[in-house]
């Protein structure tokens, strides 16, 4: 399948989405990986994690060529090599995402859709959000704030933050795509976000970006 979506969000940030239908093969075939990329692909046992790390070079290059080069900080926030531009990446099952801005940090997230996340909630959802009784919305619903959550972790550099504690989304009504408020509080970081979402088959994802002066 490859690259479903590329979508220019605005002159600065491109929004990029690949559907991993290749075996391992085909997904070499489409990347050049340098020494550095090698390296640790060959450190991963799992074809599933093999796959991931190929469809976001397969996808990188789609993007920006094949010249495109992901680093990584001691944290593991990846950067490109030549840093002309901020870099989020997600991926989860059979879809892998990017966002890319030159003038804009960003944040995104995607996640497979599994009942199951109703059993952990209480670890993330904090005493200020609403989570709708709707049955039928209700596993979006919390997706939705997972994905917006996780988002806001990577826009913020990770740095001592507790996505129950530190990390708030305003209520909102579910709908299939569309824009939420969240916020990040901290004793370094006091800010404000929009984020926005949508649903792709059995995907929630969510992106934030927001002006910063790389100087």
């Amino acid at each position: 399948m490859g690259c479903i979506s590329k979508h220019y969000l605005n002159e600065y940030t491109i929004l990029g989405v690949w559907k991993i239908e290749e075996d391992i093969e085909t997904l070499l075939g489409m990347v050049d990986l340098d020494i550095i990329d090698k390296k640790k692909y060959k450190g991963f046992a799992s074809t599933s994690r093999k796959l991931e790390f190929l469809s976001v070079r397969a996808l990188l290059a789609e993007l920006l060529g094949k010249d495109a080069r992901i680093v990584y900080n001691k944290n593991n926030k990846p950067f490109l090599r030549d840093g002309s531009r901020f870099i989020s990446i997600s991926h989860s099952n059979k879809l892998t995402a990017i966002l890319l801005s030159s003038n804009e940090k960003v944040g995104i997230d995607l996640e497979y859709m599994s009942t199951n996340i109703s059993r952990i909630a209480f670890k993330f959802i904090n005493r200020k959000e609403k989570i709708t009784r709707d049955p039928d919305k209700r596993v979006y619903h919390l997706y939705l704030h997972w994905c917006a959550k996780e988002a806001l972790y990577k826009i913020c550099d990770k740095e001592g933050i507790s996505i129950k504690k530190n990390i708030t989304i305003e209520p909102f009504d579910v709908k299939e795509s569309g824009e939420i408020q969240g916020s990040v509080k901290t004793k370094k970081i006091n800010d404000s976000f929009d984020l926005f979402y949508t649903r792709y088959d059995n995907y929630t994802i969510v992106w934030t970006k927001k002006n910063y002066d790389k100087r």
